[in-house]
């Protein structure tokens, strides 16, 4: 058996029970971690199939930085294990199985008229003569630049945007507050009246 064959279907299992475990695990950490599992496993995919610049842009952007960006945020702001996770709308579960089997239906029609399942590429689908990653550095840096130096700022500005709509202000808490959390009676002097006053 090739080596190809024996490293598929050893992070293949590893890849499917990944992704199911993401779905159904509660805490967010590690929803988190098993991305990163499945993102590990997609790049050695990638590899398998003879493209490394896919295999070193899958860890280094996805399972490195992305998913660290995501670890970051949910530890700093906290997931609230208190809130419900009871369905709002009645019809929001039926309506998201439908739209994935859209979905996957949209998928497989476009393949198959674009590509198609066939062992060999179409004719007009030329190899890069100066390789993988120089064809898609030079097509990235040259008739693509301005869209992606917009998509990037479109990206920076989302991450800023979500930050700020995400921090909790904290609540002014007053002096009275803090005695009666303590326990302690308020230090102020009460008026004494009468006889009793001081001369």
């Amino acid at each position: 058996m090739p080596l190809d064959n024996i490293v598929f279907w050893v992070f293949a299992p590893i890849s499917i029970a990944s992704a199911i475990g993401m779905l159904l695990v509660r805490n967010a950490v590690h929803a988190a971690l098993f991305l990163i599992v499945n993102f590990f496993c997609l790049a050695v995919f990638y590899l398998l199939l003879d493209a490394p610049f896919l295999f070193a842009v899958q860890i280094v952007v996805y399972a490195g930085a992305i998913m660290v960006l995501f670890l970051f945020v949910i530890m700093l702001l906290g997931v609230d294990s208190g809130v419900p996770i009871h369905e709002r709308l009645l019809v929001q579960r039926p309506l998201a199985f439908l739209l994935g089997a859209a979905f996957v239906v949209e998928m497989f029609l476009a393949i198959r008229a674009g590509v198609g399942f066939a062992t060999k590429a179409p004719a007009v689908f030329t190899a890069n003569e100066g390789g993988n990653t120089q064809a898609v550095a030079k097509i990235l840096f040259t008739q693509y630049f301005f869209p992606f130096e917009v998509t990037s700022v479109l990206l920076l500005v989302a991450a800023i945007a979500a930050m700020v709509l995400a921090h909790r202000k904290a609540r002014t808490v007053t002096q009275a507050e803090i005695d009666a959390a303590a326990g302690e009676p308020d230090t102020e002097e009460m008026p004494v009246y009468g006889a009793e006053a001081a001369p």
